[in-house]
């Protein structure tokens, strides 16, 4: 037989057992879907968190507290070293002479509420408190209004600078923003500026997000834990510059000469290569959840194949004394196989794209036809209805034909 013809003579066994083989195809699209929808959306919030980085530019660095890291390595005790002081981020500040701009930042709450009159957000506004440097070195653009002053940063003035949505949460669409006084944890604040729209990465949206002067954020919550970021003016003088800033920090700490040091310098491209490393075990982790729920599919449908055998003795018996070969009787049951696998694979790819396109939106990701992907699980589905296949297919080329035809 042909391809042609084995194809048909598969759609007609199908047909004629709808259930079981929805059933298998069913199995087998989970695993597809599981597989093309995490891998989906690891790409797409990979690319918006790239996009991110590169945005804020090569030539800024970070420094921040060390990283926890409990237990021992090799035999020998991990140290976790304090965190950055205010006093030693204030030093810093004052004695660095490199060749950039230094903002201190920090995170005052992620869960604010704010009001306005009569209306009220979600508690969802994220409040920022940063310096006078923080919208240059971040890269932010004033859409209107102003800039702190140095003054305001230095004396914690109740002032504020908001996201672009969170004008339309509470004001009239005619309304200017500016000098406007809402309130946020019980404290208000006068709105001096307003940021351009720039979108989201990793779930993190700047233009829900609120800007207030470091000292006010230092006021509001004083156990929040800072980080310094310095944006150099030349690219091709940062690894200089991390050089630095790092000898001024390590004699502000205290460091002893040779010791591993008690903070961490990180470039945006470390930053790039840690994310790297994490989307990398979570594909690993995409590709072991698939592969158990494909083994289960296969053996599933072995079992449903060998069943499908036995239940058709008399048919391959009759194929057989009207001169069908084994090879022909083998490459039947392997065709329907695989056909089964494949209607499962097509199901499985689409329901993963409709996944991924759904976490990569509500993550703030940026969504590309990841054809990558959707390759791989065709071939995957085609190699399980293989593997599946050809034991049953294999069983029923090898009957006899006379003990087949007295098969009841």
């Amino acid at each position: 037989m042909n391809l042609i013809q084995l194809f048909l003579e598969s759609l007609a066994s199908i047909k004629s057992n709808k259930l079981r083989v929805f059933l298998s195809a069913a199995i087998i699209s989970i695993g597809i879907s599981s597989l093309v929808g995490i891998l989906t959306s690891i790409d797409g919030i990979k690319s918006s968190v790239t996009d991110s980085f590169s945005s804020l530019g090569s030539n800024v660095y970070t420094i921040e507290s060390s990283r926890d890291e409990r237990g021992r390595n090799r035999g020998i005790k991990k140290k976790n070293n304090p965190p950055l002081k205010w006093r030693e981020i204030k030093m810093f500040v004052q004695k660095y002479n490199g060749n950039g701009v230094v903002s201190v930042n920090t995170y005052v709450t992620q869960i604010a509420e704010l009001k306005y009159k009569s209306k009220t957000t979600n508690p969802n506004i994220s409040v920022s408190a940063g310096d006078f440097n923080l919208l240059k070195v971040k890269g932010y653009n004033l859409r209107s209004g102003r800039n702190f002053t140095e003054l305001e940063s230095n004396n914690g003035v109740n002032v504020a600078i908001i996201g672009s949505k969170i004008i339309d949460k509470l004001f009239e669409k005619s309304e200017n923003p500016i000098n406007k006084v809402f309130s946020a944890r019980g404290t208000n604040f006068r709105i001096i500026g307003v940021l351009e729209e720039k979108g989201s990465s990793f779930g993190r949206s700047v233009d829900d997000m609120v800007i207030i002067p470091l000292e006010t954020g230092r006021r509001l919550s004083p156990s929040s834990r800072f980080e310094v970021e310095v944006r150099v003016n030349n690219p091709t003088e940062i690894e200089k510059d991390m050089g630095i800033s790092s000898k001024i920090m390590s004699i502000i700490r205290q460091d002893p000469i040779g010791n591993e040091k008690s903070f961490e310098v990180v470039r945006n491209e470390s930053l790039e290569e840690r994310l790297s490393d994490i989307t990398g075990y979570l594909k690993i982790g995409g590709f072991s959840i698939s592969f158990i729920t494909l083994l289960g599919a296969s053996i599933g449908l072995m079992n449903i194949m060998l069943v499908s055998v036995n239940e058709r003795t008399r048919e391959i018996g009759i194929r057989k004394s009207i001169g069908a070969t084994p090879i022909d009787i083998k490459n039947q049951f392997l065709t329907e196989s695989i056909v089964i696998c494949q209607l499962g694979g097509v199901g499985g790819v689409l329901f993963g794209l409709i996944f991924g396109i759904g976490v990569t939106w509500f993550m703030g990701g940026t969504f590309s036809i990841p054809w990558l992907w959707i390759l791989l699980g065709i071939i995957i589905s085609t190699l399980v209805g293989i593997i599946s296949g050809y034991i049953p297919a294999n069983r029923a080329s090898k009957l006899d034909p006379i003990e087949s035809l007295r098969y009841e």
